[in-house]
């Protein structure tokens, strides 16, 4: 991961917000300009869905592979709505998760999955993703750092303490 800016930078940039990951169960919040209040998250599946009802909505970043319908019909049902932005970049990065918090950025729907780049901001890393599993495990590998040095500071407290 290279060091990178904090910031947005995309009108379709979200924010995850995780605050406990058990047994590969992610629960916290996902945040975007067009909504003040964050949307509650549990598991990644629901991540990938309510993030791609928010780019269905804006139409951006094209789908590239549309829904198709038993005899191969591709169909065109997507509902661009015009929405109006009610939280700046600024005020979005200001949320943050108990266990961490990454910028996604989703620059292409190509191939039936995402590609783009997601930021760790307690790490200030980034990196960039070729598909939406390759995004699932960068999410749950920084987590489990997280984990692991959690676990490590409990272990040395235990050891001061009975050797004292």
């Amino acid at each position: 991961m290279a060091g990178t800016e904090r910031y947005i930078g995309t009108p379709n940039g979200i924010m995850l917000c995780v605050d406990r990951n058990g047994g590969g169960l992610i629960e916290g919040f996902l945040y975007h300009g067009y909504r003040k209040e964050g949307i509650p998250i549990r598991g990644y599946e629901q991540v990938i869905r309510t993030a791609e009802e928010l780019f269905n909505a804006l139409g951006f970043p094209f789908m590239g592979t549309g829904d198709r319908d038993i005899h191969g019909r591709i169909h065109s049902c997507q509902k661009k709505e015009r929405m109006a932005r009610v939280l700046r970049d600024d005020e979005l990065l200001e949320k943050h998760g108990n266990m961490g918090t990454f910028v996604i950025r989703v620059q292409h729907r190509q191939h039936s999955s995402w590609q783009g780049r997601v930021t760790y901001l307690e790490e200030n890393k980034s990196v960039y993703f070729r598909s939406a599993l390759e995004l699932i495990k960068i999410i749950d590998g920084a987590l489990d750092e997280v984990e692991q040095a959690a676990a490590a500071e409990i272990d040395g407290e235990e050891e001061v303490q009975y050797g004292e």
